[in-house]
């Protein structure tokens, strides 16, 4: 088996589990991967992530061209985006999770950084998360907005939408969402209730210690 091939099914390994799980419904949500050879992988238009052929993923070259598979998903200038501007991330998971867009629809929030310190390993693994101000999904208006805080951060949250996240590995960027998620259930369990959240003192330490 290729390399790739593996990248493939890993795909769809993860896409069904994310699935499964109720991260991701009907059609929503896509997943991209890096490649060897320069270009990456990215599910393909109307699929779902719980029913993925990995012999029908699209395959683009670095510059977002089809070279094989089914028509790509709508966002791929969305990860085109974040691609260029972040060497070094190899995946990207982009979902609709019902906590996380919950949580980007509220008006209380900070878009410069939208979830308080909940837990250590929210900030161990998202760390500060900005909100991405509402365009049209596949826009290239979303994808400039996407573009300019990728540069700084590898997990953003896109207004009535859902969580876009960067990743070392398809892992990494599965578990990052993941963390995502329930964190944003936890924040709508806690409104309104005396909440301790991790100092300054505590996050700092974190980020020095985990670095994204």
């Amino acid at each position: 088996m290729t390399p790739e091939n593996k990248l493939r099914d890993e795909i769809a390994v993860l896409g069904k589990s994310l699935f499964d799980r109720g991260m991701t419904y009907a059609s929503s949500g896509n997943i991209s991967v890096r490649t060897e050879d320069g270009g990456w992988v990215v599910t393909p238009s109307g699929s779902c992530l719980g029913r993925l052929d990995p012999e029908k993923m699209s395959k683009l070259d670095k510059d977002g061209n089809r070279l094989s598979g089914d028509k790509p998903t709508i966002e791929t200038f969305l990860h085109m985006a974040v691609y260029e501007e972040r060497p070094t991330a190899q995946a990207i998971v982009h979902l609709h999770s019902t906590h996380s867009v919950a949580v980007s629809c509220l008006k209380e929030i900070d878009p410069k950084n939208v979830l308080p310190p909940i837990t250590a390993y929210y900030v161990m693994k998202v760390g500060i998360l900005p909100l991405i101000p509402f365009f049209p999904p596949g826009s290239l208006d979303l994808a400039a907005a996407v573009r300019e805080a990728a540069s700084k951060h590898h997990a953003v949250l896109l207004a009535n939408h859902g969580p876009v996240v960067a990743g070392k590995t398809l892992a990494d960027a599965v578990y990052a969402t993941e963390e995502l998620e329930e964190t944003s259930k936890l924040y709508l369990m806690l409104r309104g209730e005396e909440t301790n959240f991790l100092s300054p003192e505590q996050v700092a330490e974190l980020r020095k210690r985990f670095p994204h």
